[in-house]
C-alpha cells in the first residue's frame, strides 16, 4: 500500500505532522490541561493508545506518536535508531511542540525510551508511566521478533511478513484473543510493511544497546510500574526489578493479562494511571 493510501486509511481528524530533520512527524494533540505524552512499542503506533486517548483527553492534553522507524513517520533518513537517538528524538519533538515538561508514558520499547529520556532529561519529566517496559533485556530474554532480526540466516523473513504471522505475534502479546481482530491485525500489517519500516527494525534490532539501568537509582520522579501477568514477550519478574531499582516507584500487576494492558484493559489501566498522576 503506497503511502497515500495509508495516511488516508491510518490518519484521525487530529492528525498532525511535524518535521524533525527531514522527516514528518505522524502525532495527534487532544484535550486541554496538564500534558501526557504516549510512546508505543515495537510493531506499533500511535494507534495502540486510541481507548486511553479518549479517556485521558477528558481532562489531559493527550499526544502521542508515531516513532521514526514506525507507523507513518517511516524510517529515520539517518538510519540510525539507538536509544540515545530516540531520547534526543523526544527531546526534539518537545521542543517543536513548545513543550517545557510533561507526563510520559511508554510501553514496551516506548517504555525504555521513556526511562533512558527521564534519566537524561528528568527536569522534563513530571511523573513516568512504564508499561510492560523494556530494559532489562538480555541475550536470553530477546522477544521472538528481536532474536530473528538479530540472526543473519534469520532476518531476511523481515523481507515480507504474511499476516498469518503478524496474527500469530498479536496472539503472543495479547493474553484476550477476542482483542486480536482482523482490524488490529491489519493495522499492523499495513503499518509494518510501510516503505522502510521493516528495514529500520532490523537496524533497530541490531543497534548496540547501553544497557543503562545502573542509572535508574538516579530517577526522583514518582513513578507508575504496570504490568501484565502473562506477558509473553517481557517477563512480570521485569517489574520487580524496575521497583527495586526506582527510589519513588509503585506498581501494579494485571492478572490474566499480557504485554499491552491499555489495549486489554484500557479502562481500568486507565483509571489507575489517572489515580496515580492525581496523587503526584
Amino acid at each position: 500500500m503506497k503511502i497515500d493510501e495509508l495516511k488516508e486509511k491510518y490518519t484521525y481528524e487530529t492528525s498532525r505532522f511535524v518535521t524533525i530533520d527531514e522527516l514528518d512527524i505522524h502525532y495527534c494533540d487532544e484535550g486541554d490541561g496538564e500534558v501526557i505524552l504516549l510512546v508505543h512499542g515495537t510493531f506499533s503506533s500511535l494507534h495502540s493508545f486510541d481507548d486511553w486517548n479518549e479517556i485521558l483527553k477528558k481532562q489531559y492534553r493527550v499526544i502521542r506518536l508515531d516513532l521514526p522507524g514506525f507507523g507513518l513517520t517511516g524510517p529515520n533518513p539517518s538510519h540510525e535508531y539507538s536509544i540515545d537517538d530516540y531520547s534526543d528524538f523526544l527531546d526534539t519533538f518537545l521542543e517543536k511542540l513548545n513543550i517545557k515538561s510533561c507526563s510520559l508514558a511508554g510501553n514496551s520499547l516506548g517504555g525504555w525510551l521513556c526511562w533512558e529520556f527521564a534519566v537524561k532529561y528528568e527536569n522534563r519529566v513530571d511523573e513516568l508511566i512504564l508499561i510492560n517496559s523494556a530494559g532489562y533485556i538480555g541475550e536470553k530474554s530477546m522477544p521472538l521478533p528481536f532474536v530473528i532480526a538479530q540472526t543473519p540466516v534469520l532476518r531476511n523473513v523481515f523481507n515480507y511478513v504474511p499476516r498469518a504471522v503478524v496474527r500469530s505475534f498479536l496472539r503472543q502479546v495479547i493474553e484476550d484473543q477476542s482483542k486480536v481482530t482482523d482490524k488490529v491485525v491489519n493495522r499492523h500489517y499495513d503499518l509494518f510493511h510501510r516503505e522502510g519500516n521493516k528495514e529500520a527494525f532490523v537496524k533497530l534490532a541490531n543497534s548496540d544497546y547501553a544497557h543503562n539501568t545502573d542509572r535508574l537509582i538516579q530517577l526522583s520522579v514518582p513513578v507508575l510500574i504496570m504490568w501484565g501477568a502473562n506477558d509473553n514477550w517481557i517477563n512480570v519478574k521485569h517489574s520487580r526489578k524496575f521497583e527495586k531499582d526506582i527510589q519513588n516507584s509503585e506498581v501494579i500487576i494485571y492478572e490474566n493479562v499480557g504485554h499491552v494492558p491499555m489495549e486489554e484493559i484500557p479502562e481500568k489501566s486507565a483509571s489507575d494511571l489517572i489515580s496515580f498522576l492525581e496523587r503526584n
